[in-house]
């Protein structure tokens, strides 16, 4: 049994709990069984100005902002050592709150927001401007500089990782930040807020605000003292988010939706194709903006990898979250599954034909639906050209490269896509040719720190991970020294 003691539902500003300003407070629903387990305050615009006020104050006065690089490593290496000495209670916090498998937040949310911090503390040590040759009399040199108080607004599906994607980043460059989490699923990042002033960083450098998007994300993103937004969420609200920093001006990242396609050529290994194939479109009950819920397949093997598909996919354990053997657990919420339920109405009005799953999972009052897989859809079917983000896969079959291509890229979106294949040269023919920011060869969702991520299109711009990361979250200033 998960306890809260040590993580106050409590909004954390300027290093310290504190209700909100209006006393409001909200429900944490347990996903795999419908019932409310906690609650947490519910920010308003009063809360956001007193955030971001606590983020200013802390930038200016250097506390952080004026450390060395190798300083605030240090500090980020901490906060990498106490995540992973922490991993049982944050596992069991982002399982109990997005109700993803237990196993799988050890392995996967915990053990990837430790390495966030751990390669953001390394890079933290390495932001060296350049010298410029110049023709003039002068010596020319760029430096990089934080921007300043970071707005850091996360979705509910990943909440840990995608915290750290954009806390660890700036807070290496030497900004301040305030994290807005998902209103569903703010548990870890309430956890997160402790163990970051444990290992040393600052009062005020970080500070969560809990509470909805409409009221303290909006507060948040139209505050006049935020100096950059980083969003990841729906296309929908990103186009908003856009709209609103444009407006002053501010820079923004903004990792939006997908849909991508992985294609499986008629050399592929289909043994190690088909465990790919699954794992993209299951993994994290289909909650996954880079998950691979477009299948196309060679004509030539569509039949045989649908068989293969209709007797492996039932067998996938789905169940409850805290049992190690589950792979698929509950949807993260109540609108998220009857959304799912909505796409696959729509794929049977269109006759479609349904290869397995195509129904809700009765357990325990939980929002589960079994993994489904659906074919003899039309390309231009909304079940294939939009997101769906639950565990429902499509499949398409196609006649040559040229038509595998066009069908990947026929979608608003691009985030992500794969190739298997057993030719090294197509795949990197093919990947080349896809529109996507990502694409993986042979396998899914093989991410690292060190590699970048972000989106095309309707997918977004900017990018998470890497140093690319890292360089958007910095400003470059030029200094040129007469030398006459």
């Amino acid at each position: 049994m998960t306890t809260f003691e040590s993580t106050p539902g409590q909004l954390f500003i300027g290093g310290r709990w504190r209700e909100a300003a209006d006393g409001a407070r909200t429900g944490v629903v347990d996903p795999s069984r419908g019932t409310v387990v906690t609650t947490v305050a519910e920010a308003g615009p009063a809360d956001v100005d007193a955030a971001v006020r606590a983020a200013r104050e802390a930038f200016d006065d250097g506390a952080w902002s004026g450390l060395s690089g190798r300083e605030r490593g240090r500090v980020l290496y901490r906060v990498a050592q106490l995540i992973r000495e922490n991993a049982d209670e944050l596992a069991a916090l982002e399982s109990l709150d997005v109700g993803k498998p237990i196993t799988l937040c050890g392995a996967v949310d915990v053990t990837n927001a430790a390495n966030d911090y751990e390669y953001y503390a390394h890079l933290a040590q390495s932001q060296d401007g350049a010298l410029r040759d110049v023709p003039m009399n002068a010596l020319a040199y760029t430096k990089r500089e934080p921007l300043g108080v970071v707005a850091a607004i996360t979705p509910f599906n990943f909440p840990l990782i995608l915290a750290g994607s954009k806390i660890a980043p700036a807070l290496a460059a030497g900004n301040t930040v305030v994290h807005k989490p998902a209103d569903e699923t703010p548990l870890s990042a309430l956890c997160m807020a402790r163990l970051l002033q444990e290992a040393g960083v600052p009062d005020g450098v970080v500070n969560v605000v809990t509470g909805t998007g409409p009221v303290a994300g909006e507060a948040l993103l139209r505050h006049r003292g935020v100096d950059k937004v980083a969003f990841t969420g729906s296309t929908a609200i990103g186009r908003h988010v856009a709209s609103v920093a444009g407006e002053a001006l501010k820079p923004v990242t903004m990792e939006l939706g997908g849909n991508a396609a992985h294609i499986v050529f008629e050399d592929a290994d289909l043994e190690k194709a088909v465990g790919a194939v699954i794992k993209g479109f299951v993994f994290n009950t289909g909650q996954f903006c880079m998950g691979g819920p477009r299948l196309l397949v060679a004509r030539s093997v569509y039949s045989t990898l649908l068989g293969i598909l209709a007797e492996a996919v039932p067998g996938v354990p789905v169940g409850d979250p805290r049992d190690p053997v589950t792979v698929i657990g509950p949807m993260a919420a109540e609108k998220h599954l009857k959304k799912v339920e909505e796409y696959v109405a729509l794929a049977r009005k269109e006759g479609a034909r349904i290869v397995c799953g195509g129904e809700r999972l009765d357990l325990d009052g939980g929002y589960y639906y079994r993994p489904t897989v659906i074919a003899d859809l039309t390309n231009d079917s909304r079940v294939i050209q939009e997101e769906i983000f639950g565990p429902v896969l499509t499949v398409q079959p196609f006649d040559d490269e040229d038509e595998a291509v066009a069908l990947a890229n026929s979608t608003p979106y691009g985030l992500a896509s794969g190739v298997q294949t057993s030719n090294l040269a197509r795949a990197h023919r093919v990947a080349d040719r896809l529109q996507a920011g990502i694409v993986w060869v042979n396998d899914w969702a093989m991410l690292d720190p060190a590699v970048p991520f972000g989106g095309v299109k309707d997918s977004g711009y900017g990018r998470e991970y890497g140093p690319e990361a890292l360089a958007g979250y910095t400003k470059v200033k030029s200094v040129v020294v007469s030398l006459g």
